[in-house]
């Protein structure tokens, strides 16, 4: 069994195509399958099938994944034991839209700096898909916005609480009770994003708790898109203080009273549990633990 077979695998696993993967690795077709052909012949069995023309996971594909993440991060560990001081590859970094716009950018550039061999790949998505992906080994960490959290085969760290606020349009009502009066003959939107967004499954969740269901969704597909929709005085949205922070203080958007008891949220930072983490990954934590002490931010280090 070759490395460089279980690195196929694992890239057609990421990718789901020979095809793409081939062209990642730099391999032709004819050489990832023959990859695989011997990944299947050493184990006893197939690793992948089509289902209506899609490449889907056997469960034999799926029972080798955990045990190939293993071999190929010792693998690296072995590569890394003469250089342990040189912070260098490639790094993987998944996180929600939210944190992108508003927490990252000095965050990445510090890393950068310190760090300039290390090339950073960010990915946004919602906090479920990105735990997903960390878990399968897609990405080496992942940030989330969500309510309290204690994720299997992790350790995660809690940065902080977001602050979560209702905003409207200036010439909007100040107070929410405006919006629920309404009623099923509201013209009013609650503006939101793609579902599977932690902060909009929990208002959503207390809408229904409190027979407020009522309103019209609108779902766009970015923050800076629902902020303009808000503004216009189409409805109204919730999202982390952090990211309307600039628009509410210029009086572009303005912050909803209200009564509502909502449940808190919080930014997360995750690795996935390993006997060895990379030095990137090791870097990279550092770099954002001390961001989050230098702005006096951090609320502390859950470990599981």
């Amino acid at each position: 069994m070759e490395i460089r077979h279980l690195k196929t695998f694992q890239t057609i696993v990421e990718i789901g195509s020979y095809t793409r993967a081939a062209s990642k690795l730099g391999y032709t077709q004819s050489t990832i399958t023959s990859h695989i052909q011997a990944l299947e012949h050493e184990i006893g069995g197939e690793l992948f099938t089509y289902t209506n023309r899609n490449l889907q996971l056997t469960a034999l594909g799926r029972d080798l994944i955990p045990l190939a993440e293993d071999l190929l991060s010792t693998h690296e560990q072995i590569k890394n034991m003469r250089c342990t001081n040189e912070v260098k590859g490639v790094l993987k970094v998944a996180a929600p839209e939210s944190l992108t716009i508003s927490r990252l950018g000095p965050i990445i550039r510090d890393f950068s700096l310190k760090y300039p061999n290390v090339k950073i790949i960010l990915t946004n998505g919602p906090c479920g898909q990105n735990q997903v992906d960390l878990i399968s080994g897609r990405v080496d960490v992942a940030l989330m916005v969500y309510p309290e959290i204690k994720p299997e085969k992790c350790i995660h760290h809690s940065l902080i609480e977001e602050k979560i606020v209702l905003v409207s349009s200036p010439d909007g009502p100040d107070h929410f009770d405006e919006y629920k009066k309404g009623g099923t003959d509201t013209n009013h939107f609650f503006i939101t994003n793609e579902e599977g967004c932690s902060y909009r499954i929990m208002f959503e969740r207390y809408l229904l708790k409190h027979e407020m269901d009522y309103f019209q969704t609108m779902e766009l597909w970015s923050i800076e898109a629902i902020k303009q929709i808000v503004m216009s005085g189409l409805g109204f949205s919730v999202l982390p203080y952090i990211t309307v922070k600039e628009e509410v203080e210029s009086g572009k958007l303005k912050i909803l009273s209200h009564s509502e008891n909502l449940d808190p949220i919080y930014s997360y930072m995750l690795i996935k549990k390993k006997k060895w983490q990379s030095p990137a990954v090791e870097a990279f934590v550092e770099v954002v633990l001390n961001s989050f002490f230098s702005n006096s931010e951090k609320m502390g280090v859950l470990m599981e």
